[in-house]
Protein backbone atom coordinates (compact mmCIF):
# COMPACT_ATOMS: atom_id res chain seq x y z
CA UNK A 1 0.00 0.00 0.00
CA UNK A 2 1.59 3.31 -1.00
CA UNK A 3 1.67 6.50 1.56
CA UNK A 4 -1.16 8.37 -0.88
CA UNK A 5 -3.02 4.82 -0.41
CA UNK A 6 -2.81 5.78 3.14
CA UNK A 7 -3.73 8.93 3.09
CA UNK A 8 -7.23 7.95 1.71
CA UNK A 9 -8.19 5.49 3.69
CA UNK A 10 -7.02 7.39 6.73
CA UNK A 11 -9.77 10.52 5.93
CA UNK A 12 -12.24 7.49 6.74
CA UNK A 13 -10.25 7.03 9.70
CA UNK A 14 -12.18 8.29 13.48
CA UNK A 15 -8.86 9.18 15.15
CA UNK A 16 -5.15 9.56 14.35
CA UNK A 17 -1.68 10.45 16.25
CA UNK A 18 -3.70 10.31 19.80
CA UNK A 19 -2.41 10.88 23.23
CA UNK A 20 -2.44 8.36 25.51
CA UNK A 21 -5.38 9.02 27.10
CA UNK A 22 -7.01 9.40 23.95
CA UNK A 23 -5.84 6.17 22.73
CA UNK A 24 -6.58 4.50 26.03
CA UNK A 25 -9.60 5.52 25.93
CA UNK A 26 -10.62 4.17 22.80
CA UNK A 27 -8.98 1.08 23.49
CA UNK A 28 -11.31 0.94 26.54
CA UNK A 29 -14.52 1.59 24.74
CA UNK A 30 -13.72 -1.58 22.24
CA UNK A 31 -12.84 -3.73 25.14
CA UNK A 32 -16.22 -5.45 26.32
CA UNK A 33 -16.35 -7.34 29.64
CA UNK A 34 -16.47 -11.15 29.80
CA UNK A 35 -19.62 -12.22 31.11
CA UNK A 36 -19.57 -15.80 31.03
CA UNK A 37 -18.98 -17.99 33.33
CA UNK A 38 -17.44 -21.35 34.31
CA UNK A 39 -17.33 -23.55 37.23
CA UNK A 40 -14.01 -24.90 37.92
CA UNK A 41 -12.15 -26.46 40.64
CA UNK A 42 -11.03 -24.31 43.42
CA UNK A 43 -7.09 -26.31 43.24
CA UNK A 44 -7.59 -24.72 38.88
CA UNK A 45 -9.33 -21.71 40.11
CA UNK A 46 -5.91 -19.40 40.81
CA UNK A 47 -5.84 -16.29 39.23
CA UNK A 48 -9.14 -16.20 37.93
CA UNK A 49 -11.84 -13.52 39.32
CA UNK A 50 -15.08 -14.63 41.51
CA UNK A 51 -18.33 -14.15 39.31
CA UNK A 52 -20.02 -14.03 42.41
CA UNK A 53 -20.31 -13.87 46.45
CA UNK A 54 -18.89 -16.56 48.59
CA UNK A 55 -21.09 -16.39 51.62
CA UNK A 56 -20.18 -18.81 54.39
CA UNK A 57 -22.89 -21.75 54.98
CA UNK A 58 -21.31 -22.61 58.20
CA UNK A 59 -19.64 -21.49 61.00
CA UNK A 60 -15.76 -21.96 61.35
CA UNK A 61 -14.20 -23.24 63.20
CA UNK A 62 -17.47 -25.33 63.87
CA UNK A 63 -17.27 -25.88 67.35
CA UNK A 64 -14.81 -24.47 70.29
CA UNK A 65 -11.87 -25.80 70.20
CA UNK A 66 -7.84 -26.19 71.96
CA UNK A 67 -5.23 -23.79 70.55
CA UNK A 68 -2.85 -25.74 72.39
CA UNK A 69 -1.90 -29.70 73.90
CA UNK A 70 -2.84 -29.79 77.48
CA UNK A 71 -6.18 -30.16 79.79
CA UNK A 72 -9.31 -28.74 79.30
CA UNK A 73 -11.48 -27.67 82.63
CA UNK A 74 -12.72 -25.21 84.61
CA UNK A 75 -11.16 -21.79 85.57
CA UNK A 76 -12.24 -21.29 89.04
CA UNK A 77 -10.77 -24.92 89.76
CA UNK A 78 -7.29 -23.57 89.39
CA UNK A 79 -8.02 -19.75 90.38
CA UNK A 80 -5.14 -20.22 93.28
CA UNK A 81 -2.42 -22.99 92.11
CA UNK A 82 1.24 -22.32 92.68
CA UNK A 83 4.50 -24.69 92.21
CA UNK A 84 3.87 -25.10 95.66
CA UNK A 85 -0.38 -25.63 95.97
CA UNK A 86 -1.14 -27.40 92.44
CA UNK A 87 -4.77 -28.28 92.11
CA UNK A 88 -5.03 -31.79 91.20
CA UNK A 89 -7.61 -32.41 89.30
CA UNK A 90 -9.55 -36.05 87.85
CA UNK A 91 -8.67 -36.38 84.00
CA UNK A 92 -12.48 -38.33 82.66
CA UNK A 93 -10.43 -39.02 78.79
CA UNK A 94 -8.34 -37.61 76.42
CA UNK A 95 -9.87 -36.15 73.37
CA UNK A 96 -7.87 -35.81 70.08
CA UNK A 97 -8.11 -33.82 67.25
CA UNK A 98 -10.48 -34.73 65.00
CA UNK A 99 -12.64 -36.46 67.96
CA UNK A 100 -15.58 -35.02 69.48
CA UNK A 101 -16.89 -35.83 73.30
CA UNK A 102 -20.18 -35.69 74.68
CA UNK A 103 -19.55 -35.28 78.20
CA UNK A 104 -20.03 -32.90 80.39
CA UNK A 105 -16.84 -31.35 82.60
CA UNK A 106 -18.16 -30.93 86.39
CA UNK A 107 -16.15 -29.40 89.12
CA UNK A 108 -12.99 -30.69 90.05
CA UNK A 109 -12.72 -32.74 86.71
CA UNK A 110 -10.93 -32.30 83.41
CA UNK A 111 -9.75 -33.68 79.74
CA UNK A 112 -6.46 -34.20 78.32
CA UNK A 113 -6.89 -32.10 74.95
CA UNK A 114 -5.02 -32.09 71.69
CA UNK A 115 -4.27 -28.78 69.48
CA UNK A 116 -7.41 -28.31 67.55
CA UNK A 117 -9.85 -30.95 69.46
CA UNK A 118 -13.09 -29.84 70.69
CA UNK A 119 -13.44 -28.11 73.78
CA UNK A 120 -16.53 -30.18 75.85
CA UNK A 121 -19.14 -29.00 77.66
CA UNK A 122 -18.36 -27.35 80.61
CA UNK A 123 -14.69 -26.15 80.16
CA UNK A 124 -13.83 -22.92 79.88
CA UNK A 125 -10.07 -22.59 79.22
CA UNK A 126 -7.44 -24.76 78.62
CA UNK A 127 -4.02 -25.44 80.41
CA UNK A 128 -0.70 -25.59 78.71
CA UNK A 129 0.56 -29.39 79.50
CA UNK A 130 3.85 -28.02 80.48
CA UNK A 131 1.97 -26.31 83.36
CA UNK A 132 0.89 -29.68 84.61
CA UNK A 133 2.62 -33.12 85.58
CA UNK A 134 1.46 -34.28 82.40
CA UNK A 135 -0.79 -36.65 84.67
CA UNK A 136 -3.14 -39.42 83.01
CA UNK A 137 -5.58 -40.60 85.75
CA UNK A 138 -5.35 -37.44 87.39
CA UNK A 139 -3.17 -34.09 86.60
CA UNK A 140 -1.33 -31.76 88.85
CA UNK A 141 -2.04 -27.99 87.56
CA UNK A 142 0.70 -25.74 88.75
CA UNK A 143 0.09 -22.30 87.04
CA UNK A 144 -3.81 -20.47 87.19
CA UNK A 145 -5.44 -20.60 83.38
CA UNK A 146 -8.11 -17.21 83.23
CA UNK A 147 -11.87 -17.99 81.98
CA UNK A 148 -11.41 -18.54 78.17
CA UNK A 149 -8.06 -18.48 78.41
CA UNK A 150 -6.27 -20.74 75.44
CA UNK A 151 -9.73 -20.96 73.75
CA UNK A 152 -11.21 -20.75 70.46
CA UNK A 153 -14.66 -20.05 70.02
CA UNK A 154 -16.36 -21.56 67.60
CA UNK A 155 -16.99 -19.32 64.13
CA UNK A 156 -13.65 -17.31 65.54
CA UNK A 157 -12.31 -17.61 62.27
CA UNK A 158 -15.94 -16.79 59.87
CA UNK A 159 -19.63 -17.26 60.89
CA UNK A 160 -21.98 -18.87 58.86
CA UNK A 161 -23.71 -16.19 56.61
CA UNK A 162 -20.52 -13.79 56.64
CA UNK A 163 -19.57 -12.79 52.68
CA UNK A 164 -16.13 -14.03 53.17
CA UNK A 165 -15.07 -13.31 49.57
CA UNK A 166 -16.79 -10.70 47.39
CA UNK A 167 -17.96 -10.89 43.56
CA UNK A 168 -14.36 -9.75 41.60
CA UNK A 169 -12.13 -11.13 43.63
CA UNK A 170 -9.14 -12.53 42.13
CA UNK A 171 -8.52 -15.60 43.87
CA UNK A 172 -4.78 -16.67 44.80
CA UNK A 173 -3.58 -19.03 47.32
CA UNK A 174 -5.13 -17.24 50.43
CA UNK A 175 -8.14 -17.35 48.39
CA UNK A 176 -7.79 -20.87 47.60
CA UNK A 177 -7.18 -21.88 51.13
CA UNK A 178 -10.22 -19.44 52.36
CA UNK A 179 -12.52 -21.30 49.84
CA UNK A 180 -11.66 -24.98 50.86
CA UNK A 181 -12.17 -23.44 54.71
CA UNK A 182 -15.35 -23.26 53.71
CA UNK A 183 -15.69 -26.80 52.31
CA UNK A 184 -15.71 -25.52 48.57
CA UNK A 185 -14.49 -27.58 45.82
CA UNK A 186 -15.55 -25.53 42.87
CA UNK A 187 -15.46 -21.79 42.46
CA UNK A 188 -17.86 -19.78 39.83
CA UNK A 189 -15.62 -17.62 37.95
CA UNK A 190 -15.47 -15.44 35.01
CA UNK A 191 -13.45 -17.09 31.52
CA UNK A 192 -10.13 -15.85 31.16
CA UNK A 193 -9.96 -13.72 27.91
CA UNK A 194 -8.85 -15.35 24.50
CA UNK A 195 -5.89 -14.13 23.03
CA UNK A 196 -3.98 -14.62 20.20
CA UNK A 197 -0.75 -13.32 18.79
CA UNK A 198 0.11 -13.13 15.36
CA UNK A 199 3.93 -11.88 14.99
CA UNK A 200 5.22 -10.89 11.20
CA UNK A 201 8.37 -10.37 9.67
CA UNK A 202 10.09 -12.10 7.27
CA UNK A 203 14.00 -10.99 8.84
CA UNK A 204 12.55 -13.19 12.07
CA UNK A 205 13.28 -16.99 12.96
CA UNK A 206 11.74 -18.86 15.69
CA UNK A 207 14.52 -19.78 18.29
CA UNK A 208 16.24 -22.91 17.54
CA UNK A 209 16.59 -22.91 14.35
CA UNK A 210 19.74 -22.41 12.64
CA UNK A 211 20.21 -18.43 12.32
CA UNK A 212 20.76 -17.10 8.36
CA UNK A 213 22.41 -14.68 7.27
CA UNK A 214 20.45 -11.09 7.63
CA UNK A 215 17.54 -12.96 10.29
CA UNK A 216 17.17 -12.46 13.69
CA UNK A 217 15.54 -14.48 16.38
CA UNK A 218 12.01 -13.64 17.31
CA UNK A 219 11.63 -12.59 20.84
CA UNK A 220 8.47 -10.78 20.71
CA UNK A 221 6.54 -14.15 20.39
CA UNK A 222 7.84 -15.21 24.16
CA UNK A 223 7.44 -11.82 25.24
CA UNK A 224 4.49 -11.51 24.57
CA UNK A 225 3.05 -15.27 25.55
CA UNK A 226 4.91 -14.60 28.72
CA UNK A 227 3.15 -11.55 29.65
CA UNK A 228 -0.20 -12.92 29.00
CA UNK A 229 0.49 -15.69 31.19
CA UNK A 230 1.31 -13.24 33.89
CA UNK A 231 -2.14 -11.68 33.05
CA UNK A 232 -3.75 -14.64 33.27
CA UNK A 233 -5.34 -14.92 30.37
CA UNK A 234 -5.98 -18.05 27.44
CA UNK A 235 -3.26 -17.67 24.66
CA UNK A 236 -5.22 -19.77 22.46
CA UNK A 237 -3.10 -19.11 19.07
CA UNK A 238 0.86 -18.26 19.16
CA UNK A 239 1.54 -17.73 15.17
CA UNK A 240 3.92 -16.38 12.71
CA UNK A 241 2.86 -15.08 9.81
CA UNK A 242 4.49 -14.35 6.76
CA UNK A 243 4.74 -10.74 5.68
CA UNK A 244 1.72 -10.85 2.64
CA UNK A 245 -1.15 -9.12 3.33
CA UNK A 246 -3.49 -12.11 1.90
CA UNK A 247 -1.94 -14.27 4.47
CA UNK A 248 -2.07 -11.76 7.45
CA UNK A 249 -5.83 -11.04 6.61
CA UNK A 250 -6.72 -15.31 6.34
CA UNK A 251 -5.10 -15.67 9.92
CA UNK A 252 -7.08 -12.75 11.36
CA UNK A 253 -10.54 -13.86 9.74
CA UNK A 254 -9.99 -17.18 11.26
CA UNK A 255 -9.23 -16.78 14.57
CA UNK A 256 -11.48 -13.56 15.40
CA UNK A 257 -14.24 -15.90 15.93
CA UNK A 258 -12.44 -17.39 19.10
CA UNK A 259 -10.78 -14.92 20.70
CA UNK A 260 -11.72 -11.90 22.53
CA UNK A 261 -8.49 -10.16 21.15
CA UNK A 262 -6.01 -10.06 18.45
CA UNK A 263 -2.04 -9.11 18.93
CA UNK A 264 -0.10 -8.53 16.26
CA UNK A 265 3.76 -7.20 15.96
CA UNK A 266 5.10 -5.55 13.26
CA UNK A 267 4.86 -3.88 9.65
CA UNK A 268 2.74 -1.23 11.10
CA UNK A 269 4.49 1.72 9.50
CA UNK A 270 4.57 2.82 5.92
CA UNK A 271 7.24 0.58 3.83
CA UNK A 272 6.67 -1.71 1.33
CA UNK A 273 6.96 -4.71 3.36
CA UNK A 274 4.50 -3.02 6.10
CA UNK A 275 1.73 -5.22 5.68
CA UNK A 276 -0.92 -4.68 8.26
CA UNK A 277 -2.79 -1.91 6.95
CA UNK A 278 -3.57 -3.73 3.61
CA UNK A 279 -3.92 -7.17 5.93
CA UNK A 280 -7.10 -5.06 7.76
CA UNK A 281 -8.09 -3.23 5.03
CA UNK A 282 -8.86 -6.36 2.70
CA UNK A 283 -10.40 -8.26 6.24
CA UNK A 284 -12.70 -5.52 6.08
CA UNK A 285 -11.73 -4.39 9.69
CA UNK A 286 -12.90 -0.58 10.89
CA UNK A 287 -9.98 1.22 11.87
CA UNK A 288 -9.52 2.98 14.68
CA UNK A 289 -6.87 4.54 15.12
CA UNK A 290 -3.14 4.72 13.77
CA UNK A 291 -0.21 6.78 16.08
CA UNK A 292 0.06 7.26 19.46
CA UNK A 293 2.10 10.42 20.54
CA UNK A 294 4.68 7.82 22.53
CA UNK A 295 7.87 6.69 22.03
CA UNK A 296 8.47 3.84 21.91
CA UNK A 297 4.99 2.21 20.48
CA UNK A 298 4.40 5.53 18.70
CA UNK A 299 3.13 3.12 14.93
CA UNK A 300 0.28 1.57 17.34
CA UNK A 301 -2.91 0.33 14.76
CA UNK A 302 -5.73 -0.23 16.04
CA UNK A 303 -8.84 -1.92 14.63
CA UNK A 304 -12.20 -4.10 15.14
CA UNK A 305 -12.56 -7.14 13.14
CA UNK A 306 -16.32 -8.14 13.50
CA UNK A 307 -16.55 -7.01 17.12
CA UNK A 308 -13.03 -8.15 18.07
CA UNK A 309 -10.36 -5.81 18.86
CA UNK A 310 -7.33 -5.72 16.98
CA UNK A 311 -4.10 -4.37 18.15
CA UNK A 312 -0.78 -4.12 16.29
CA UNK A 313 2.19 -3.20 17.74
CA UNK A 314 5.55 -2.08 16.18
CA UNK A 315 8.19 -4.90 15.93
CA UNK A 316 10.72 -3.46 17.70
CA UNK A 317 10.79 -5.51 21.19
CA UNK A 318 11.14 -2.40 23.92
CA UNK A 319 8.42 -0.91 22.38
CA UNK A 320 6.26 -4.69 22.58
CA UNK A 321 7.19 -4.69 26.38
CA UNK A 322 6.21 -0.84 26.50
CA UNK A 323 2.49 -1.07 24.96
CA UNK A 324 1.72 -5.08 26.85
CA UNK A 325 1.71 -2.70 30.00
CA UNK A 326 0.61 0.48 28.89
CA UNK A 327 -2.55 -0.28 26.23
CA UNK A 328 -3.00 -3.75 26.88
CA UNK A 329 -2.95 -4.87 30.15
CA UNK A 330 -5.85 -2.07 30.96
CA UNK A 331 -7.61 -3.55 28.53
CA UNK A 332 -7.71 -6.79 30.10
CA UNK A 333 -8.37 -5.40 33.12
CA UNK A 334 -11.68 -4.23 31.83
CA UNK A 335 -12.25 -7.54 29.71
CA UNK A 336 -11.60 -10.10 32.17
CA UNK A 337 -13.05 -7.18 35.24
CA UNK A 338 -9.83 -7.79 37.59
CA UNK A 339 -8.73 -5.25 39.35
CA UNK A 340 -5.01 -6.94 40.09
CA UNK A 341 -4.41 -5.48 36.86
CA UNK A 342 -4.69 -2.48 37.33
CA UNK A 343 -1.83 0.28 36.42
CA UNK A 344 -0.49 1.22 39.86
CA UNK A 345 1.49 4.31 39.21
CA UNK A 346 3.87 6.30 42.34
CA UNK A 347 6.56 8.91 42.53
CA UNK A 348 9.79 7.74 42.94
CA UNK A 349 12.96 9.73 43.56
CA UNK A 350 15.61 9.56 40.32
CA UNK A 351 18.70 8.33 41.57
CA UNK A 352 20.94 8.83 38.07
CA UNK A 353 20.37 11.18 35.36
CA UNK A 354 18.53 10.22 31.81
CA UNK A 355 20.20 13.12 29.76
CA UNK A 356 18.44 12.87 25.97
CA UNK A 357 16.24 15.55 25.22
CA UNK A 358 12.68 14.21 25.92
CA UNK A 359 10.24 15.59 22.92
CA UNK A 360 7.41 13.38 23.18
CA UNK A 361 6.08 11.73 25.95
CA UNK A 362 8.61 8.68 26.32
CA UNK A 363 8.98 5.75 29.03
CA UNK A 364 12.41 4.36 29.71
CA UNK A 365 12.78 1.16 31.57
CA UNK A 366 14.13 1.24 35.12
CA UNK A 367 14.60 -0.32 38.64
CA UNK A 368 13.03 0.54 41.63
CA UNK A 369 13.18 -0.07 45.51
CA UNK A 370 9.53 1.58 45.79
CA UNK A 371 11.23 5.05 47.27
CA UNK A 372 13.54 5.43 44.83
CA UNK A 373 14.80 4.93 41.22
CA UNK A 374 17.32 4.09 38.87
CA UNK A 375 17.62 4.12 35.15
CA UNK A 376 20.07 1.24 33.65
CA UNK A 377 23.08 2.23 31.72
CA UNK A 378 23.99 1.08 28.32
CA UNK A 379 21.62 1.59 25.29
CA UNK A 380 17.86 2.72 25.32
CA UNK A 381 17.02 2.43 21.60
CA UNK A 382 13.42 0.59 21.00
CA UNK A 383 15.36 -2.61 19.33
CA UNK A 384 17.38 -2.54 22.54
CA UNK A 385 16.19 -5.77 24.90
CA UNK A 386 18.77 -6.13 26.80
CA UNK A 387 19.00 -3.46 29.04
CA UNK A 388 15.54 -4.38 30.55
CA UNK A 389 16.59 -7.20 32.01
CA UNK A 390 15.93 -6.74 36.05
CA UNK A 391 13.87 -3.82 35.81
CA UNK A 392 10.60 -3.95 37.31
CA UNK A 393 8.89 -0.30 35.99
CA UNK A 394 8.88 2.37 33.14
CA UNK A 395 9.39 5.86 34.11
CA UNK A 396 7.04 8.34 32.11
CA UNK A 397 8.46 11.29 30.93
CA UNK A 398 6.90 14.14 29.53
CA UNK A 399 7.59 15.75 26.35
CA UNK A 400 9.88 19.40 26.30
CA UNK A 401 12.01 17.89 28.96
CA UNK A 402 16.04 18.11 28.40
CA UNK A 403 16.24 14.81 30.15
CA UNK A 404 15.97 14.42 33.92
CA UNK A 405 18.10 14.98 37.25
CA UNK A 406 19.05 13.19 39.97
CA UNK A 407 16.26 13.91 43.21
CA UNK A 408 13.63 14.82 41.38
CA UNK A 409 10.59 12.88 41.42
CA UNK A 410 9.74 10.36 38.93
CA UNK A 411 6.38 9.27 37.72
CA UNK A 412 6.45 5.44 38.08
CA UNK A 413 4.72 2.48 36.22
CA UNK A 414 5.03 -0.74 37.97
CA UNK A 415 5.40 -3.69 36.01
Amino acid sequence: MSLSELQLWKRGVIMDNLTVEQALEALLAHSKMIEETEKVPVLQARGKVLAEDMVAELDNPPFDKSPIDGYACKAEDIADVSEERPAELKVLEEIDAGQYSNITVEKGQAVRIMTGAAVPKGCDCCVRQEDTDYGEDTVKIFHPTRQWQNYCYQGEDFKRGTVLLKKGTRIGFVEAGILASMGKTEANVYRRARVAILTTGDEVMAPGQKLLPGKIYDCNQNLLAARMEDFGVELVKLDSIEDRPQAMTKAIQDIAPSVDLIITTGSVSVGKKDIMHEALELAGAQRIFWHIQMKPGMPTLFSVYQDTPVISLSGNPFGVAVSVDLLIRPMLQKMMQDEALKTRRKKCVLKNEFVKEVRGRRYIRAVTDGESVTIPTGLHSNGVLATMAGCNCLIEMQGGKPGTKVGELAEVILL
